[in-house]
């Protein structure tokens, strides 16, 4: 079951990096539309008796056969990226109750398996929230890139054989922290992409024309981006904060205190000020909304930081990163 699933993240992985490039097609390709040219002016007469006012209308111009093949290219690509993205994310799951299973365990015990289910929510969440909105598709190119890359660290860099689990850890509380921990952390992950690609598209609706905000010409409008960044922080915080209250629970069962300001409970509490600083800058009206956007890409920088710096540079009670 150990080498099934670790062979299922190596196909995940390709599987996410032919989303990737279906989805890369589909951007470069763009939306072709019907244009609309000014043709012959259209003599009207307003008026009776003839004598009346001429006037111009344009009378639109059909597209191309190059240019409707185009977009049948792009469309195709496109579904071709959705499509893949499924197949990744089934095969991302598999890997991960097969690892569960060779575990003997929920898969959640060092970082390896922490950032596989960390990603995978998000996913998963991803593909709920295009089923609602088709039309955010082309965020697909950036949630799938951020797969690769995350998912492929798992494997190339974090990996480590299946151990048991360190006493401390073998608790209920394990399944009940960890567990919305994850779920809360995999719904930040998919909100930051909306995040940046509103950062930059506001930026491009402004009139700015350089990098990065030119690679926001094809993207949704900002206030749509904008509106999906808020509301899945909104879903996500909640979650967030009945983690961190249930891992002082846990704390003070296992460790006979509540809080000791460990490395990853600072960070953890750090995480929580800057999200809910978001919010509350999100629900002032004078405050900008590229300033609160900001304010939660902020948030999801202290995540990576809470996941990745805290388990390599410190050592403290929740050091299970599991590298040498």
């Amino acid at each position: 079951m150990s080498a099934l699933s670790d062979n299922l993240v190596t196909f995940a992985i390709l599987a996410y990096l032919v989303a990737m490039i279906g989805h890369a097609v589909e951007y470069a390709l763009g939306n072709v539309r019907t244009r609309v040219a000014t043709a012959a002016p259209v003599r009207e007469l307003v008026g009776a008796g003839g004598g009346g006012v001429v006037s111009k209308s344009p009378a639109p111009v059909p597209s191309s056969p190059t240019a409707d093949r185009s977009a049948g290219r792009a469309r195709l690509a496109g579904l071709i990226g959705v499509g893949a993205t499924a197949v990744a994310a089934a095969l991302h799951l598999a890997a991960l109750v097969t690892r569960g299973l060779a575990a003997d365990r929920m898969p959640w015990g060092n970082m390896y398996e922490f950032v596989l289910t960390v990603t995978f929510i998000g996913v998963a969440a991803w593909l709920v929230v295009l089923w609602k909105r088709q039309s955010l598709r082309k965020l697909g190119l950036f949630l799938t890139l951020v797969m690769v890359l995350l998912v492929a660290t798992a494997e190339l860099v974090l990996y480590v054989p299946i151990v048991p689990l360190v006493p401390a850890l073998n608790s209920y509380w394990f399944i009940i922290h960890v567990s919305t921990i994850v779920f809360a952390s995999g719904i930040f992950l998919l909100g930051v992409v909306p995040a940046v690609g509103f950062l930059m598209r506001n930026g491009y609706e402004q009139g700015k024309r350089s990098f990065p905000y030119t690679l926001a010409r094809r993207m949704p409008g900002a206030a749509g981006l904008e509106r999906l960044t808020f509301a899945l922080h909104a879903f996500a915080f909640p979650i967030f904060t009945f983690a961190v209250i249930a891992g002082a629970i846990w704390a003070e069962a296992a460790w006979g205190r509540p809080w000791g300001w460990d490395p990853k409970e600072t960070w953890a509490f750090i995480s929580w000020v800057v999200y809910a600083g978001y919010l509350h800058a999100r629900a002032t009206p004078s405050v900008k909304r590229n300033v609160a956007t900001w304010i939660a890409v902020l948030g999801f920088l202290t995540m990576l930081m809470n996941l990745f710096g805290v388990n390599i540079f410190f050592t403290g009670l929740h050091s299970y990163g599991g590298l040498d």
